[in-house]
Formats: structure tokens, sequence, C-alpha cells
């Protein structure tokens, strides 16, 4: 691989970008080429390396937290899906959790290294033991549930698809049982249709709904991100449930 200046193009966070080049070599197929080229040039990428974050996908929910308000000081949160933990880090910075009173916790079946501030659980989440443990860690209601899931992907877009959609209805599913009244869901999920359920139960048990790309999700992903806001409450739904069968009486 060769390093050039880029010109002076500033990246993200006005960092000066250096253009790497990597050579063609044999048994690298052309298209693996391209993609750890223009991996290796992504001004997140350097930008993480540089800021000490674990992934460039920290900063989209830096961009989602700096625009909507999410993470604040002394507020819990659990990041699903954690590995390799750049969420957990900008969450664990954000609400100043520390690690005599750990506010944040992540899960992963991934190994890990240790995030500052945050407590992280080796396991699958969708393992029946999962939501229990997390809450058990955790010491209370979360006001934050973060999804950045996304299911081993096959090569076949619609399988991959809905293979990640089930686990953002998983997700929600789960926020929707643990979160505080008042608290937000935020998942990744993917362009192109299957949704409508999910969005029907976001609608009904959270005051604002939106759909978010970031900055930092790359133009050409099809990944995006459903936010949900201001969490109605359990008892609310309850009523709704009992107000509809006396309607059906």
């Amino acid at each position: 691989m060769t390093k050039k200046p880029g010109g002076g193009k500033p990246g993200a966070g006005g960092t000066r970008v250096l253009r790497t080049r990597v050579k063609k070599k044999s048994g690298l197929k052309e298209s693996s080429r391209r993609w750890l080229e223009r991996h290796l040039n992504d001004p997140y990428v350097q930008r993480s390396r540089a800021e000490g974050y674990r992934s460039r996908a920290a900063y989209k929910l830096i961009e989602i937290d700096d625009k909507y308000r999410l993470l604040k000081p002394g507020l819990r949160v659990i990041d699903l899906g954690a590995a390799p933990g750049g969420w957990c880090q900008v969450a664990a910075e954000r609400v100043r959790s520390t690690e005599v009173r750990p506010l944040v916790v992540g899960i992963d079946y991934l190994d890990m290294d240790p995030v500052p501030g945050a407590a992280i659980l080796k396991m699958d989440f969708l393992d029946d033991e999962a939501p229990a443990r997390l809450m058990e860690v955790l010491g209370g209601a979360p006001d934050v549930v973060l999804s950045d899931m996304a299911a081993p992907t096959t090569g076949h877009r619609r399988t991959d698809h809905l293979r990640t959609m089930h686990l953002c209805e998983v997700a929600a599913d789960f926020a929707i049982s643990v979160l505080k009244p008042g608290g937000h869901f935020l998942a990744k999920t993917f362009q192109g249709g299957t949704e409508g359920g999910l969005l029907d139960l976001l609608k009904r048990n959270f005051r604002a709904v939106h759909h978010v790309k970031p900055p930092a999700s790359r133009d050409e992903s099809v990944e995006l991100y459903i936010l949900a806001k201001g969490f109605k409450g359990r008892a609310t739904e309850s009523r709704d449930a009992a107000g509809e069968g006396n309607e059906a009486s």
C-alpha cells in the first residue's frame, strides 16, 4: 500500500486526508481491493483512529445524538449488538457513566475489549436469558435502548433485509417492555419495505417516530435508522388494549 497527500481536502471533522492506494496483488479480488481502498480512505475511518473510537459507526450515533439529544448525563442506556464498542463509548461519554456507577450496558455474542464506563455482556441478545440479565446488570429501567444489530450477510439482499428487520422488531419489542416513560429507542433497519407493522407498533407506543440517515452512513448504503422518541408507557398500552376490548364486546 502506498500513501500520498489528498490535495489538502479535509475529511470528517476537518482532519487532513492522506490517500491510500492498495496495490493489485495476486489472490486479491479486484472487488476486495476496491473495498479495502475505499475503507482505508474513508474520512470517518481515519477520524475514528485519530480520536480513539472503535469504529466509524460511533459517528452515526454522535450525529444522531447531536441533532435529537437522546443521551443526557445520568441516563441509563442499553446497547444491543454492541461490538466492537463504538456506540458504548459514545453513550458512556455522553451520559457520564463511570466504572463505579456504570449507566451503560452493552451486549453482543462477539468478543470485544472492555469499554470504560460500560458493562459488557458476552451473550446473544436472542437468548431467552438475555433481557433479564441486561436489566439485572443495569440496575434499573433504561432511558434509552440502542440497537445497531445487523444479521450476518448472506449475499442475498432480500434475505439480509428480512433478517435484519427481524432483529429490529425484536429490539423494538424489548424496548417497549423495559423503557422508562419518556424514553427513546434507536435501531438500525434497511430501506425497502416490510416495516409497516414495526412503524405502527412504534407510533402506538411513542410520541414521535423518525427515519434518520446520518451523514456518517455511506450514501450507497441501504441502512437507515428508526428513532422513536417519548415512550408513552406500558400503562397507556394496557388502557388502549382494554378500550379495544370494551368496544368489541
